[in-house]
């Protein structure tokens, strides 16, 4: 299959791939797009993180910066968010070594998500956290 084929029906394209790759039929391998394909799964396992680290940092901004509203739901976030970097982390152990660059990148987001959220512009710059602490399951900022 061409790259006609790639672009214009992609599931196809790669069970067509699949085939050839079981077949061990190399040079009909489309590996210019295989490459692409295969380095776009692993852009999207960190976008992942990136966007489980946001959610999890804004609720514990929230949990933080409004204890008059602290609530089951914020917590059971919190919770979920953990236990899916967890799985993630564990399924993709090599984003470990990314995960402080990945905060610093997920913070902002963090931080603009929480004051949408609660109208408060009284979050800090610096990230206030330690990474083994967000992650840790007995962690809340108080």
């Amino acid at each position: 299959m061409d790259l006609k084929g790639y672009e214009i029906d992609f599931y196809a394209w790669t069970q067509k791939q699949a085939e050839l790759l079981r077949n061990k039929d190399i040079n009909s391998l489309d590996w210019e797009n295989i490459a692409e394909e295969i380095e776009s799964m692993g852009r999207s396992e960190k976008r992942q993180l990136k966007n489980r680290l946001k959610v999890l940092i804004m609720h514990l901004l929230k949990w933080q910066f409004q204890p008059n509203l602290r609530s089951r739901s914020w917590q059971l976030t919190i919770k979920e968010q953990r236990l899916q970097l967890e799985e993630l982390l564990s399924e993709n152990p090599s984003l470990k070594s990314s995960l402080e660059d990945i905060k610093e990148k997920a913070y902002p987001l963090a931080i603009i998500a929480a004051e949408k959220e609660t109208g408060l512009s009284i979050f800090p710059t610096i990230f206030p956290y330690k990474i083994q602490d967000i992650l840790a399951y007995e962690f809340l900022p108080s």
